[in-house]
């Protein structure tokens, strides 16, 4: 063939035959010679020109199409499995595609953010599909980078929005079309070292900083948290659910009622107490708490179940919620909703006049709630202000379950759980999303009504599946360690108290010195001092106990909607009582220690997110009252300065040691404290001070102060000329139509 060949016959050349572009190549396959071949070269730089062709060296491609080996990035992994990828540089004007990666069983292991140079290929044209096969990994996932992007004389940059976090230079070519200003999500670039600041390259733009969801999105981006749900679990979860009795208890002639904050969106408990009409257990009661049944609708391997343990547990900001499962369950057909046919597991429980459970029984049933109460609604009623109840709940529902908790409280006080003192904070929004409020939250006997019963329960189900011998996850909670408890018994011995030591060691024991130390100038400090002695409670197959709640055996059950632990538990409950095929299956058997770990970690994610996320809303909160004065308390001592607790907010920032004194501070860990090497002045946890607000980082949740007092006293003029002999300002709260914060039920 010697005739030209038409800008489309090249074009799905160069598409079908991406390794054969080159001038020479495309000459050859049309058969072209002498003038035909310099004709060939005169067309092949028109549709470079009008942007058609790209010429990489001496080979030519449409840059709308991935060159047979390009550079990738892992960017997901659906429910199935399966990993999908995007070019590392794309400069095509449609729209990104996206690569299927195709794995050998030799192929190294890969995870979301992974680089690798793979070959491509094009499988459906119309649709921009391509299917990848690794040549080589070339680096693991980069760590994520949430700040703020800068344009300035020096070139462009990152901002951190994290605490004493580095910056980070970003060149043109990697700005993904960020604004000066503009919230941004990014990833190393480049060797981790290097001359002048580490490159970054900007993947996400998430908008401004300022605006009031920013501060909860900052924390999603930061902590890797998922915010969206994949379409195949979406569609799975939306199916065409039907509620039928049949294989069920019918349990709607029980008055179930839920008891949960006024906010709450999902009711995933309900509870309701009666006298026990045994003579042989007068004065005892009976007990139901009933759950929603998630195991029926969330089964083992399925594109939800997936997500689910994706996600581990539900996360809770202040103006959002991250949720384990979407809202159509959630929200809806896992809701204990007032009026409504749901399916539950339920447990009924008889205790005894004190309070020790006799006997417990689980059920799988139908049940209707005859009530959706708040904590206040309910301890209203109980109170003799029964307007927002129906008619006949306080009588035969409310003033029961008091009585059955009243039992339950004498069995607590002699088992003796661990009872710190430490207030809540609670943000409250208003209508546009800014902190109105910072209050504290007030624990009423409804709140630790529903605690007990939940407790209770969790005992029962951790007691029938040892019985059933069928494996589980435990909530446990180890012992302190040893020099943790060594530095509580110096901080209590330091305030004139004492803890008691050479003897196994028992939360009686501490609850003792908390006991003391109560409505003393160092119960804050006892109680905070108490809390860093503590471990963090985790999930684990193996029963160790639960220090803090002074139990033997202990399980989550009772809030399968927000934690996958607790449909561990259901699964177990399910497969112990034969009750169906969505028990538990073999793979959940044989991952259980790996599920423990990923719900361990997932939880102490969401812990950080949210602590950042009050930490973000107090300094905003704070912003606008720079200046003003503060009374505290030390809250943390540290080499560079100690941290102060404000009475007010409950907000914590850090009073540097170089703006306290000139001279040098000694800082002494095993007794916390700080001592001017000049004026022998003593800096230590729990004292008194007075602060001014020296600054605030929303970003970041920083916050500054100025230290202006010490237990009352000015400071020695060693120290510096820093205080201010005036009244103090002290501030106001800002006002404004308040919105209340959601909330969740406390963790054991």
């Amino acid at each position: 063939m010697t005739k030209l060949p038409l800008r489309a016959e090249i074009l799905d050349w160069i598409a079908q035959h991406p390794t054969q572009t080159a001038k020479r190549d495309l000459a050859r396959a049309f058969g072209l010679k002498g003038d035909a071949r310099i004709e060939l070269k005169r067309l092949l730089k028109s549709l470079e020109d009008e942007g058609v062709l790209q010429k990489d060296k001496k080979s030519y491609r449409n840059p709308d199409l991935l060159p047979p080996v390009s550079m990738l990035r892992i960017t997901r992994q659906s429910s199935d499995g399966d990993l999908f990828a995007g070019a590392v540089e794309w400069k095509g004007d449609s729209a990104e595609p996206e690569i299927l990666m195709v794995l050998r069983p030799n192929d190294p292991t890969l995870g979301v953010g992974d680089r690798l140079l793979a070959r491509v290929e094009l499988t459906h044209a119309e649709k921009n599909q391509y299917e990848g096969r690794v040549i080589r990994k070339l680096g693991s996932a980069a760590a994520r980078i949430v700040g703020i992007f800068r344009r300035g004389p020096e070139g462009a940059r990152i901002v951190p929005i994290e605490r004493n976090g580095k910056e980070w230079s970003v060149q043109d070519a990697d700005t993904h079309g960020a604004k000066d200003g503009e919230l941004v999500e990014a990833e190393r670039k480049g060797p981790s070292r290097t001359m002048g600041l580490p490159k970054a390259r900007i993947i996400t733009r998430l908008g401004d900083p300022s605006a009031p969801k920013s501060i909860s999105l900052i924390a999603l981006h930061q902590h890797n948290i998922p915010d969206e749900f994949p379409p195949d679990v979406l569609l799975e979860a939306g199916k065409n659910w039907s509620i039928v009795l049949e294989g069920r208890e019918d349990l709607r002639s029980l008055p179930l009622i839920t008891i949960d904050p006024a906010d709450a969106r999902d009711h995933d408990d309900a509870c309701y107490a009666i006298a026990d009409d045994d003579p042989e257990n007068s004065g005892g009661y009976i007990i139901w708490v009933a759950i929603a049944d998630v195991a029926h609708y969330v089964k083992s391997g399925t594109e939800l179940d997936k997500e689910a343990l994706n996600r581990g547990n539900s996360t809770y900001f202040p103006d959002r919620v991250s949720p384990m499962l979407p809202e159509s369950l959630s929200g809806d057909l896992c809701s204990l909703h007032e009026g409504v046919d749901r399916y539950c597991v339920a447990v009924r429980m008889k205790i005894t006049p004190d309070g020790e459970k006799l006997s417990h029984s689980f059920h799988r049933g139908l049940m209707r709630s005859a009530a959706s109460l708040s904590y206040e609604q309910v301890q209203s009623a109980y109170d003799g202000q029964p307007n927002d109840v129906p008619d006949g709940l306080l009588e035969n529902v409310i003033k029961p379950i008091y009585a059955a908790y009243h039992a339950l409280s004498a069995a607590r006080d002699k088992r003796q759980p661990l009872a710190l003192d430490l207030p809540e904070r609670q943000i409250e929004l208003d209508e546009t999303g800014q902190v109105a409020a910072v209050k504290f939250k007030d624990r009423m006997e409804s709140n630790r009504l529903i605690e007990e019963f939940m407790v209770l329960a969790n005992v029962a189900a951790a007691e029938t599946l040892i019985a059933k011998k069928t494996p589980l996850l435990f909530r446990v909670h180890e012992e302190p360690a040893k020099e943790k408890l060594d530095a509580l018994r110096e901080t209590a011995q330091s305030s004139g108290l004492n803890l008691a030591k050479g003897q196994v060691l028992k939360t009686a024991h501490i609850n003792a010195l908390l006991n003391m130390a109560r409505d003393s100038d160092h119960s804050e400090l006892i109680n905070m001092s108490t809390l860093r002695a503590m471990t963090q409670a985790y999930y684990s197959p193996d029963n160790i106990g639960h220090f803090g709640l002074a139990l033997r055996s202990y399980a989550h059950f009772t809030s399968p909607i927000r934690r996958y632990a607790d449909l561990i538990v259901h699964r177990g409950l399910i497969s112990a009582h034969g009750w169906g095929e969505d028990g538990l299956t073999d793979a959940d058997l044989d991952n259980l220690n790996q599920t423990a770990e990923r719900i361990s970690n997932t939880e102490r994610r969401s812990m950080a997110a949210e602590r950042d996320t009050v930490d973000r809303y107090l300094a905003a909160y704070l912003s606008e009252r720079k200046g003003i004065e503060f009374t505290g308390r030390i809250s943390g001592v540290v080499k560079f300065g100690v941290f102060v607790r404000l009475d007010e907010t409950g907000a914590e920032g850090l009073v540097p040691v170089r703006s306290i004194s000139r001279e040098f501070f000694h800082y002494d860990k095993s007794v916390n404290t700080l001592m001017g090497s000049e004026s022998g002045f003593v800096l230590t946890l729990g004292q008194r001070v007075l602060v001014r607000l020296a600054e605030t980082a929303a970003e970041s949740g920083g916050i500054t102060f100025d230290l202006l007092e010490v237990e009352g006293g000015t400071l020695p003029s060693a120290v510096g000329s820093r205080r201010m002999n005036r009244k103090p300002k002290r501030g106001k709260p800002k006002t404004g139509r308040v919105k209340v914060s959601r909330n969740r039920k406390k963790r054991h």
